[in-house]
């Protein structure tokens, strides 16, 4: 099969295209033919790892040195080599115990730190992340959806996030971030959307109510307060953050260093009401069919910025990677 490979850390130029062995599902696998793989932040992160120092890690310090021994100290693992954590596809083939899907079936799924969508074919467990494709979306379109509404998901429940209750998203036109918007309307919040000038009506064009364009207003200074601050990037402090809380607000952060653990460790110590959340959620199959079922109300909806042959991977990367996505970036495999 072709796959699209990186065998040395750097610029997009590092990824091409190798053959490899196509793979062979065991007793308890689907093949699955890849039709599409998304590009987010784990892929462009994982293909320049060398680069991302303890400072740039979106994670507390003493988690940088397993992660960059997992992905490799000085090139990347012959086991990551293909990079691609979500996906869509169609099953091709079963393990004579798999009961849960057979072959023809469209599907999505999500591989996380295992990566390897990248490629013509891959195989996964039945019950892994991976369920029926959205049968209102196309397969670029449902290529996107796993990574953003998954975290989405499971953060804004451990949020505890409330109807009625004004939520701001600080990153809301990223893979999580359009997502979290989404799923906060569906909740029944007043949501407000944080991100850069090209994005605007994105971010507008997913249902956000208000938007703020984070380079010509700063939200900690414009008065306003909001019961929940879904912070993906872990860009705003909690010293800076906490007067645009209501007296039971909470922050919460999807990517956070140790500072904020400290700061979620003494808030709970405290008298005050408001708190800081630093949570990670796992990516389960369960989750990814709700997901699916949003997808198809026309709940969660997705919108494809630009979508890039398996030979362009290099140009799909440097697209994302230069800001200038309105959306999502795909690349389309065979």
């Amino acid at each position: 099969m072709k796959a699209i490979v990186f065998t040395e850390y750097g610029s997009p130029d590092v990824l091409h295209i190798e053959e490899r062995p196509k793979p062979t599902p065991q007793d308890n696998e689907i093949l699955i033919r890849v039709h599409a793989a998304a590009v987010n932040y784990g892929d462009t992160a994982g293909r320049n790892f060398r680069a991302v120092t303890p400072r740039k890690f979106n994670m507390p310090g003493f988690l940088w040195l397993p992660a960059r021994l997992g992905f490799g100290w000085s090139k990347p693992r012959k086991a990551i080599q293909i990079l691609g954590n979500e996906f869509s596809g169609v099953v091709e083939g079963i393990g004579k115990d798999v009961t849960l899907f057979k072959v023809g079936d469209p599907v999505f799924g999500y591989r996380g730190p295992n990566f390897g969508a990248y490629a013509e074919y891959l195989c996964m467990r039945e019950n892994d992340t991976v369920a029926l494709k959205p049968a209102n979306l196309s397969y670029e379109e449902a290529a996107t959806v796993p990574y953003g509404s998954l975290m989405a998901l499971g953060l804004l429940k451990l949020g505890k996030i409330q109807h009625g209750q004004k939520v701001l998203v600080n990153g809301a036109s990223g893979a999580m971030g359009s997502y979290a918007v989404q799923l906060a309307k569906y909740y029944g919040a007043e949501v407000t959307g944080v991100c850069g000038t090209p994005r605007l009506d994105f971010v507008k064009a997913l249902g956000a109510d208000h938007v703020i364009d984070y380079t010509q207003e700063n939200f900690t200074q414009n008065g306003e307060t909001y019961d929940l601050i879904f912070d993906v990037l872990g860009r705003s402090s909690f010293a800076r953050s906490k007067t645009s809380l209501t007296a039971t607000g909470r922050i919460l952060y999807a990517s956070f260093k140790t500072k904020q653990l400290v700061q979620m460790l003494w808030m709970s110590l405290t008298h005050s009401q408001k708190r800081v959340i630093c949570a990670m959620t796992s990516a389960k199959r369960h989750t990814l069919i709700e997901a699916q079922k949003l997808a198809e109300a026309g709940t969660l909806k997705t919108i494809v910025d630009r979508c890039y042959p398996m030979e362009q991977a290099a140009d799909a990367h440097r697209y994302v990677e230069d800001g200038h996505k309105q959306g999502h970036v795909v690349i389309t495999m065979g």
